[in-house]
């Protein structure tokens, strides 16, 4: 058990210029405590605690006080008790935060107090759910909570640099320490969205109170725009006035920012955020395109955005997630009044007879999260590499997910390697960025997104149909705090087919970001293979980080190629990178990724794009049961085609039979090495299915 001496229990702190509330340090360290065994995330290093307890002197309190604490990286209930009362839970968010707790009338005794903080179940259960913890700087304040967050206020105003108008915004306040502080809001507010440390404007003015004290606030207005902040000092009884000023920093032109995937409280019954703060978080983060994909909810925004005045800053797109038990798929535009399609259903066959009608977007969602132990592409039922469905599945889709900002993964790129196992399968996919978003702030709403090829002066009156076959084109870039430009011969983009007449093509690349995040490398696949990589130093002028190109060979196949950007987690309080949803591991390496839609290469000369899937099914045809003529036509084409080869052959029981003739003996290293990439994706994925 923890003691502090009676001298430092003792301290009282005045706070700056006038007489505040009386504050008593109960505690000034940070402590790492856990639930369970294993050690949540390999960030926490030190040695941990079961619980925290510790004694403390203090006056007996006649009236309610309130104890202050900071907290970091909250998953589970944390109960934090009081002389043998609970006060209340650490709030169940993994974003660094102060938490105040109230104490009640005659808590507190001159000796003896103790103050404890433990795992809501108790050690048994916790062995379940490791969480990892770190908290601390424990106060008691001689004010009552609503009081104390009435001591002072701020009236805020953010205009935007170029044209001095007000525009919606978040404002950010962090204690000085960096973590999110508590605020309330003064009376007579419709256009906020308020949470700890967070206020939301649609109309880009705001008046919130809170402690006295210092503080640092941030104004933000989403990925493409840069960020004002300044130190704050604010008395008892004062009111101060603070303008920020925002300015783009990214440019954007004939590209519309959507996010795909957006919940709310008030149509999912879960999360925190209701259909108005959705609203005024959408404006704040500046998504001109947001789609409505409530859980089996259809719901039009519309009326409620003109309402709300904010149709000039953004056009409501109505969908719906179909959410069933054997995965999850946003589709959208649905029309007003239009059923929610039936859920029940239990394969993709049924899931694509409930499509047939709709010919919309199709997007399937976090492709490698379980839900209903269910895992679209878990390595028991699908083999990454080939795109290859093992239980015989046709994916019902025309887009996934390959960056969701809610449900990360522990690798990033595991996703990707999805998307382009299924372009070599012959699935032609958008790849997609959503934020997933069920909240006001704990996951952020636009911070993962898809920009789509699309006028966008006017965002209120953005052209749906227009963007929506754009989208269903491949005209997109995925965004996760950078953006990721790719062009062939200074022409096409992604989503593009290019025509060529010569040995070689120009692959041209861009890298863009505010100057609040960083890129430190650029990479670019041909057909879901790292072919060129260039480091990124010094992130170039005001929104373009890099720019550059390559000169590629070209086959007698069709290529495609894909511009990935990378950076690392720029840990801002504006802007903070979510843990992942569901953990699979102690590794979390978090970091910022653009990548371009995917721009093909007509080296065939047909007209279309040609999948590894197709050439190999050719070759395999052509070739019979001759081995020989196999082998040695693969040598000319590249992994992805030998990769499908494997997979089609493995499908018709002729994989073992290839792999030890003498023929396979004979071939190149390029086409072993592509059959053996194959061969152990399906050794892993034949060890799990015989685990079920």
């Amino acid at each position: 058990m923890h003691s502090i001496q009676t001298n430092l229990i003792a301290l009282l702190l005045l706070l700056t210029g006038q007489l505040s509330a009386q504050i008593l340090i109960v505690d000034p360290r940070m402590h790492h405590l856990r639930a369970g065994t294993e050690r949540e995330w390999d960030s926490f290093k030190d040695t941990s605690e079961k619980e925290f307890s510790v004694n403390f002197k203090a006056k007996p309190n006649a009236l309610s006080a309130t104890l202050s604490l900071r907290q970091e990286d909250v998953k589970a209930a944390w109960v934090v008790s009081l002389n043998g009362k609970d006060l209340g839970l650490l709030d169940q968010d993994e974003n660094a935060r102060v938490r105040y707790l109230p104490v009640p009338p005659n808590t507190l005794k001159e000796e003896g107090n103790v103050l404890t903080i433990r795992y809501k179940d108790g050690p048994g259960k916790a062995d379940l759910l490791p969480d990892d913890i770190v908290t601390g700087d424990i106060r008691l304040i001689a004010s009552e909570q609503s009081s104390l967050l009435k001591e002072a206020q701020v009236n805020v105003r953010v205009l935007d640099k170029g044209s001095q108008k007000l525009v919606p915004a978040r404002i950010t306040i962090t204690t000085l320490e960096k973590a999110l502080q508590p605020v309330d809001i003064a009376p007579g507010q419709q256009q906020l969205a308020v949470r700890t440390g967070c206020v939301y404007t649609g109309d880009g003015k705001a008046a919130f109170t809170l402690p006295a004290g210092k503080y640092k606030l941030y104004a933000s207005r989403g990925f493409e725009y840069g960020v004002d902040s300044v130190l704050l000092e604010v008395k008892k009884g004062e009111v101060a006035n603070q303008q920020f000023t925002t300015e783009r920093e990214v440019p954007t032109p004939g590209w519309v920012a959507s996010d795909t995937h957006i919940h709310t409280l008030t149509n999912s019954g879960h999360g925190d955020a209701t259909v108005q703060e959705r609203l005024v978080t959408l404006a704040g983060e500046g998504i001109e395109l947001p789609v409505f994909t409530d859980h089996n909810f259809v719901y039009n925004a519309k009326p409620l955005v003109q309402q709300m005045g904010l149709n000039s800053v953004l056009t409501p797109v109505t969908g719906n997630e179909f959410t069933t038990q054997v995965g999850h798929f946003n589709i959208f535009p649905l029309a007003d009044g239009e059923k929610p399609a039936n859920h029940q259903v239990k394969d993709w066959q049924s899931i694509s007879q409930e499509m047939a009608h709709h010919k919309k977007v199709v997007i399937l969602n976090h492709g490698q999260n379980v839900f209903y132990n269910f895992q679209p592409f878990g390595p028991a039922r699908h083999i990454s590499v080939a795109g290859q469905d093992l239980d015989g599945w046709q994916l019902p889709v025309n887009a996934m997910e390959v960056m969701n900002s809610s449900a990360q993964q522990k690798d990033f790129m595991q996703l990707y390697r999805d998307w382009f196992g299924l372009l070599n399968r012959g699935y032609f996919l958008t790849p997609a960025g959503s934020s997933d978003s069920h909240d006001v702030m704990r996951y952020l709403v636009g911070q993962g997104r898809t920009y789509i090829q699309c006028e966008d002066e006017n965002p209120g009156e953005i052209n749906v149909a227009k963007a929506l076959d754009n989208f269903l084109a491949g005209r997109v870039m995925v965004s996760f705090g950078l953006m990721a430009e790719i062009s062939v011969n200074g022409g096409d983009g992604a989503g593009g087919l290019v025509p060529v007449s010569r040995q070689d093509v120009q692959v041209s690349a861009r890298v863009l970001g505010p100057s609040w995040i960083k890129a430190d490398r650029i990479s670019l696949y041909a057909n879901g293979k790292k072919i060129r990589e260039a480091r990124i130093t010094g992130n170039g002028k005001t929104g373009v980080k890099w720019e550059g190109s390559w000169t590629i060979p070209v086959t007698a196949q069709d290529t495609y190629f894909v511009a990935i950007a990378e950076g690392p987690d720029p840990q801002h309080p504006f802007w903070i990178i979510p843990k992942p949803y569901s953990r699979v591991s102690s590794v979390w390496n978090p970091q910022v990724i653009g990548s371009s839609g995917a721009v093909w290469i007509d080296a065939d000369k047909d007209g279309k794009r040609t999948s590894a899937f197709t050439y190999a099914q050719q070759l395999i045809t052509e070739a019979g049961a001759n081995a020989d003529q196999l082998i040695s036509r693969l040598h000319a084409f590249d992994e992805a085609v030998v990769v499908q080869a494997a997979s089609i052959l493995q499908s018709q029981n002729k994989l073992e039979a290839l792999t030890t003739s003498p023929a396979f003996r004979r071939a190149s290293k390029q086409v072993k090495a592509g059959f053996e990439i194959y061969t152990k994706s399906l050794r892993e994925s034949e060890k799990l299915r015989a685990k079920k």
